[in-house]
Formats: C-alpha cells, sequence, structure tokens
C-alpha cells in the first residue's frame, strides 16, 4: 500500500522541515507531494533541500500565491499512491494520527475520512472559544445541507481514496476547500467515516492564518456548492418520456359493426 501525503506550503519555514521529518517517520510507503503556493521567506530554500535529502519528497512550485485549495488540487493531481491524505505544514496535526485516519480505508469500509478535533481522547491544546463557535456552527450548517453528522467539517486532516479525490473537481483556490470538498463527497454518497485526533493549535502570533473572512467565505461555499451539485444531479436524471396515445387500429371493423 502506498499513501500519498500532500503538504500546502505558504510562508512555513519556521515549522516546514520537523513538519517534513515527521511526515517521513511514518511506517508506510510514501511520496509526500509539498506544493509551495509562493512563499518569500525561505520555504522554497527548505524544500529544495528537503527534495535532494529524501528521494519520497517531491516539490512543486506555484508561479505566485494562489491559495490552498489551488495548491492541493495540483499535489493532487501528481499522486499516485493508494490512498491521499491532506497534511497542512504547521505543527497542528500530528502523523502519528495517520495509522488511525487509513485504518476505515485500508480495511475497505470507507471513501472518505475525516480526522475530527472534537472526538476522541487525544491531546488537544486549549486556545480560542469563539474559533470553536465558527467551527461548529460552520459544521451544522454543512450537515444541515448534506444530511451528514459531521463533528469536524473544516478539519485539514482529511484521507480519501485516491480514485475518489482525483474524480472530483476542486474549484475553490483558497480556504473554501474544506467546505467544498464536503458537499461534493456527502453529494456523491461516498462512505464517510470519522476518527478523533490530536489537535496543537497555534495562535496568530505563531502564524496562524484563517480569519473570520475565511468563514464567511466558507458559508458561502457551503451554499453555493451544494446548490450546484444539487442542480447538477437533477440535470443528470434521466426526464421521463411524455405519455403517448394509443394508436389507432387498423384492423377494419366486424362486420356485424358495419351499417347496413
Amino acid at each position: 500500500m502506498k499513501l500519498s501525503v500532500v503538504i500546502p506550503v505558504y510562508n512555513e519555514r519556521n515549522t516546514l522541515r520537523e513538519m517534513v521529518e515527521r511526515v517521513l517517520t511514518v511506517p508506510f510507503e510514501l511520496e509526500v507531494l509539498c506544493v509551495d503556493d509562493g512563499s518569500d521567506d525561505g520555504s522554497r530554500e527548505i524544500l529544495d533541500d528537503l527534495g535532494k535529502q529524501h528521494r519520497q519528497v517531491q516539490v512543486f512550485l506555484q508561479p505566485r500565491n494562489l491559495g490552498k485549495g489551488a495548491a492541493l488540487r495540483r499535489g493532487i493531481q501528481a499522486a499516485t499512491g493508494d490512498f491521499v491524505i491532506i497534511q497542512d505544514a504547521d505543527l497542528e496535526y500530528d502523523p502519528i494520527d495517520y495509522q488511525t485516519l487509513l485504518d476505515p480505508l485500508i480495511q475497505g469500509r470507507a471513501d472518505v475520512v475525516y480526522g475530527s478535533r472534537f472526538l476522541g481522547s487525544a491531546p488537544h491544546r486549549v486556545l480560542y472559544f469563539w474559533h470553536s463557535v465558527g467551527n461548529r456552527w460552520l459544521t451544522l450548517l454543512s450537515n444541515c445541507l448534506t444530511n451528514i453528522n459531521l463533528t469536524d467539517m473544516e478539519t485539514c486532516y482529511k484521507a480519501f481514496r485516491r480514485d475518489v479525490i482525483q474524480s472530483i473537481p476542486i474549484e475553490e483556490n483558497r480556504f473554501g476547500f474544506e467546505p467544498e470538498i464536503t458537499v461534493k463527497v456527502a453529494k456523491r454518497r461516498l462512505r464517510i467515516y470519522e476518527v478523533g485526533i490530536s489537535y496543537w493549535g497555534r495562535t496568530y502570533e505563531e502564524g496562524k492564518k484563517i480569519n473570520w473572512k475565511d468563514g464567511l467565505r466558507a458559508v458561502w461555499c457551503l451554499l453555493k456548492y451544494s446548490c450546484k451539485e444539487s442542480a447538477a444531479q437533477s440535470a443528470a436524471k434521466p426526464a421521463l418520456a411524455p405519455p403517448t396515445e394509443e394508436p389507432a387500429s387498423n384492423v377494419p371493423p366486424s362486420r356485424s359493426s358495419r351499417t347496413a
């Protein structure tokens, strides 16, 4: 079994090397697809060095900062493993959870697995109250629109069968990837599992990038793709043929029915 780990990178020089080296320690056959999204803080040089040191590491350079979704789209398209995991370049998510994420996929029970920060007993750093409220509210809205029961729609840790994720067109270029892919996965009626993971959230001083504007964009994406996917499914259904009139009979009337 081969695992593709897709890592979008934008100005993460403080954590990038340690993150990649943690990924390389997991006990799977690996390809690590690092997509630099126009970094200007030295991250590209670190990636170049990691690519030379480790044969599993492949580096892709975006021409400019296009956004997380665009970076993921490029990395996913290049993946060749049996399964694909999304991994941020910071240290908020720990690759030690890969086995837990992959188990339902390996066992053939799932097509997609979400790693929830709100399930299980793994360690979680205590941080922003309103972030957790926003995450839960977005997840609730997502569940209402898709009729599934996730606890953490906005989680980074998502694992897919490669053929599944490569068959889904990714349109969002920035942080709208999470709601977009959730709606598209749900509307395709794929088998979704959710497992508890650890979470070591960071502060804005430590480099956290997402903000309230991204939350508003997530709401827009949930509504947009829910309507778009529903319309596409309706259009794909075969139209019912209109009722046809009973064809007139060519058989002449019987002798007894003729007028004298």
